[in-house]
């Protein structure tokens, strides 16, 4: 006997019980069918609208930390990525170093031996290049956050002069020399000389006579002693001084000072050449 089937029929209500409740029920059963069918596509203007506030809130979240970023990078530290080996063995290509934008602060001037980052217009380039606003609005925001080459109008190079200073190339030693005095500059990239090329200059006051420490592969002051300034770079060009690296990880560490020029008397009055 088959019990499963005499089961089904005596649950299955009766025609009149049947025509009673769909009478009751039918009007809106194909509107709780379609608010369902709404409800489980997000066809509706409800559903749509709860994606959207589902968007909202990590898109809100994303934009208020890309401006704090903003803001420290434009008031306090800036992300600053190296692109070019003129600072090797110090700096690598791709090395994204922190500058610290307060360090000249409050009557504090750039220091011999520091990695300063500067605006290089007006004395490594006469003019600055062709702009576009948009693109230049878009790779400015990206360089200011570290993810992008910085402007071409931005160098980094280590301060060998500041205002005062004579600074000359070289000894018999093969050796630069400040102020007369002879300087082991043990940062400089291996089998680099000090310079190839001979100079001899006095920085004008508020001025930097800046170098960098791959020499052989710089575009620094010397090879723009003809440009106005005569190579030098105004101190108030200087955006900040780069005191760590802070990408890739296996790389983070602080920029040591340097005690390179720990025997350099200070300028002579005047700036004299003497």
């Amino acid at each position: 006997m088959d019990t499963e089937a005499q089961h089904t029929e005596r649950d299955r209500p009766s025609g009149r019980e049947e025509r009673s409740r769909s009478a009751c029920s039918g009007p809106s059963a194909p509107a709780e069918a379609r608010a369902a069918e709404g409800d489980g596509d997000g066809g509706t203007a409800e559903g749509r609208g709860a994606v959207l506030r589902g968007w909202r809130r990590p898109v809100l979240i994303a934009a208020a930390f890309a401006a704090v970023l903003l803001g420290v990078s434009h008031f306090l530290v800036q992300p600053f990525q190296i692109p070019s080996g003129s600072m090797r063995p110090t700096l690598q290509v791709g090395d994204r170093v922190l500058v610290d934008k307060l360090a000249y602060g409050g009557g504090t001037a750039p220091r011999r031996g520091d990695v300063v980052v500067f605006d290089g217009t007006g004395s490594f380039l006469r003019e600055p290049p062709p702009e576009n606003p948009l693109t230049d609005l878009l790779h400015g925001t990206a360089a200011a956050l570290g993810l992008a080459e910085p402007p071409d109008t931005h160098f980094v190079k280590r301060v060998v002069g500041t205002g005062g200073d004579r600074v000359t190339c070289c000894d018999r030693g093969g050796r630069l020399k400040v102020n007369g005095a002879p300087v082991p500059e043990d940062y400089l990239f291996p089998g680099d000389d000090p310079s190839r090329v001979p100079f001899d200059i006095v920085v004008p006051e508020g001025s930097l006579w800046v170098m960098g420490d791959h020499r052989s592969q710089s575009r620094d002051s010397r090879d723009h002693l003809g440009d106005p300034g005569g190579g030098t770079v105004p101190v108030e060009k200087v955006i900040g001084r780069a005191d760590w690296i802070g990408w890739p990880l296996g790389r983070w560490t602080a920029l040591r000072p340097t005690d390179a020029f720990s025997g350099v008397p200070s300028a002579p009055v005047g700036g004299g050449h003497g």
